[in-house]
C-alpha cells in the first residue's frame, strides 16, 4: 500500500543535489570526455596529415605526463641534488622549488584551440589591421626539410602583434610552440596562451636553479622533435634596428643536439615588417632619456584613447589599416650541414669553445633574418625623408630618390614588397601613411617631414637601414 513520506526541504535538496552530481559524475561527463577526445584526436589526425611537420607525440601529452617526465628526469634530479647540497638544504625544499618552476614553464597544447580557435582568432585580428601578405618564400628549400627533423623558426622581433602574424602564416607548415615573456603571465590569457603550445621565460632572470630547469624542457622538446619559433633578440627593437642575438634559448636547444644523431635541427628564417608598429611610440619612449616615466594608469588610458579614436573613424567610415604586414620565409639553415660543413660536433666541445661556436651561429642566423626582412612602402619613404631632413621634396624628386634607393636593394638581394606590383601605387600608399599619421606636411605638392617627428621616421627607415648598407 502506498504511502507519501514527507521529508524537510533541506534533506531534499541534498539529495537531489548528490543524485544530480553522481548523473553527471558517473554517466554525461564520460560522455562528453569521450566525445570531446575522439573529436580532438580526430582533429589531431586530420590537421597533421595536411601539415608539412606533423604534430609530435610530445605535443599530444598530457600537461601531467609532461611534468611527471620532466620532474624525474635523471638530469634535473641531479640538478636537485645538487641545489640541496650546494643551499643545504632537505632535497624536498629544492623539489618543491622545481616543481613550481615546471608547473609555470610547461604547456598544455590544445590543438582544437590552436587549430579552430587560435588560427581564426589570429587571421581575423591581422587582417582587420593590416592588409597581409606572404613574401618571398623559399618553397624549394623548405620541401625539402626532412620531416622528422625539429623545426625552428627564427625571426626578428618588431611588434607584440608578431607572435599573431607569424602563427598565422606559419600554420600549413607547423604547429609552434612560442617562448613567451612575463606579459602573457596574466589570468586568464596565461590559460590561452598555454593551450595554444607556449611556455613561460623569466626572461632576465639570475636564479640558477630557474634556468637550468628551463634548459632541460627546452632541451628535451627539441630532442622529442617539437616545432618551435624563437626570437633571438630576445624583446621587441626599440628604435626599429635589429637587435644583437642572445643566445640562451638557442642553446639549450642544441644542448642535445648530435651532427650524427637520429633527428636534424633545421632553422628557418623569417623576416617581419610592418607599414606601422602599434607600439612604435611606447618603444621610442623607452629609449629616450628626457621621456617622463608613463604609469600603468596612464598608459591604459592611453590604449582605451587610442581605441575609441579608431572606433570613432570606423563609425565615420574615415578608418583605414595600418598598412601592410609582410613575412618572408628565407632558406632553412640545417645544423647537421652547417656542422659538417665546419668540422665540428656541439658535445665534443669544451665550454669555451661551445660559447665561440655559438656566438658564430647566432651571428649567422641573424644575418639570414636580416637578408629576408621585408621592405614596404613606410619604412622605404622614411628612408627618403630621413635622407632628407628639412627638405621640401616633390613628388617626382622623392620617386627618383625611391627608385635609386630600390636599385641599391636589388644590388643587394633584399626582398621587396611593391602592392599591386605598381610602384606609382607603392609611393602613394607609404605617402598617404605618413601623411595621415602627421609625421609628414604636404603643402603645394611639396612634402617635408616634421621635424618633431623625425626620431619615428628613423625608427621605420632604420627596419631596412642594414639592407642599403655597403
Amino acid at each position: 500500500m502506498a504511502e507519501t513520506i514527507q521529508v524537510p526541504a533541506w534533506l531534499f535538496i541534498v539529495v537531489a543535489g548528490l543524485a544530480i552530481w553522481a548523473i553527471l559524475e558517473h554517466l554525461i561527463l564520460p560522455g562528453l570526455r569521450f566525445v570531446a577526445s575522439s573529436s580532438a584526436e580526430k582533429l589531431v589526425e586530420d590537421v597533421s596529415a595536411r601539415l608539412h611537420i606533423a604534430i609530435r607525440p610530445w605535443q599530444r601529452t598530457r600537461r601531467r605526463v609532461l611534468i611527471e617526465r620532466l620532474l624525474y628526469d635523471h638530469k634535473l634530479q641531479d640538478v636537485i641534488a645538487a641545489h640541496a647540497k650546494a643551499n643545504k638544504l632537505p632535497r624536498e625544499v629544492s623539489s618543491a622549488i622545481v616543481e613550481r618552476y615546471v608547473r609555470e614553464i610547461v604547456p598544455a597544447f590544445n590543438a582544437y584551440l590552436y587549430f579552430r580557435i587560435g588560427y581564426w582568432l589570429s587571421r581575423r585580428v591581422a587582417q582587420t589591421l593590416y592588409r597581409v601578405r606572404l613574401g618571398y618564400v623559399d618553397a624549394q628549400g623548405l620541401a625539402a626539410i626532412d620531416p622528422n627533423a625539429t623545426v625552428v623558426f627564427v625571426m626578428n622581433h618588431r611588434s607584440n602583434m608578431d607572435y599573431v602574424l607569424a602563427g598565422y602564416l606559419a600554420a600549413d607548415q607547423a604547429a609552434l610552440s612560442y617562448a613567451v615573456g612575463e606579459w602573457a603571465r596574466i589570468w586568464p590569457l596565461s590559460h590561452l596562451i598555454r593551450s595554444m603550445g607556449a611556455y613561460f621565460v623569466r626572461r632576465n632572470s639570475k636564479d640558477e636553479l630557474y634556468r637550468k630547469v628551463l634548459e632541460r624542457y627546452i632541451t628535451m622538446a627539441t630532442v622529442a622533435g617539437v616545432p618551435q619559433a624563437v626570437f633571438p633578440e630576445g624583446g621587441l627593437t626599440r628604435d626599429g634596428r635589429m637587435r644583437e642575438p642572445r643566445l640562451g634559448v638557442l642553446d639549450y636547444m642544441l644542448r642535445g643536439f648530435r651532427a650524427d644523431g637520429e633527428r636534424d635541427v633545421v632553422f628557418i628564417p623569417l623576416g617581419i615588417n610592418y607599414d606601422r608598429v602599434l607600439e612604435d611610440r611606447t618603444l621610442l619612449r623607452s629609449v629616450d632619456p628626457q621621456a617622463g616615466r608613463v604609469g600603468r594608469a596612464r598608459a591604459l588610458g592611453n590604449t582605451i584613447a587610442f581605441v575609441g579614436r579608431n572606433l570613432r573613424l570606423m563609425l565615420k567610415s574615415r578608418w583605414y589599416r595600418f598598412g601592410y604586414a609582410c613575412v618572408n620565409f628565407g632558406s632553412p639553415v640545417s645544423m647537421r650541414a652547417y656542422c659538417r660543413e665546419r668540422g665540428f660536433d656541439f658535445p665534443r666541445l669544451t665550454n669555451e669553445e661551445r660559447r665561440a661556436r655559438m656566438a658564430e651561429f647566432g651571428a649567422h642566423l641573424m644575418n639570414a633574418v636580416g637578408g629576408v626582412v621585408p621592405v614596404l612602402p613606410v619604412p622605404l619613404m622614411a628612408a627618403v625623408f630621413v635622407r632628407n631632413p628639412g627638405r621640401a621634396l616633390a613628388g617626382l624628386e622623392i620617386k627618383a630618390q625611391v627608385e635609386r634607393l630600390l636599385a641599391r636593394l636589388d644590388a643587394g638581394g633584399a626582398h621587396v614588397y611593391v602592392p599591386r606590383r605598381d610602384l606609382d601605387y607603392a609611393l602613394d600608399a607609404g605617402l598617404r601613411m605618413l601623411t595621415l599619421r602627421h609625421l609628414v606636411d604636404e603643402n603645394d605638392g611639396l612634402y617635408t617631414a616634421r621635424a618633431a617627428e623625425t626620431a619615428l621616421l628613423a625608427y621605420y627607415a632604420n627596419s631596412i637601414e642594414h639592407l642599403l648598407r655597403d
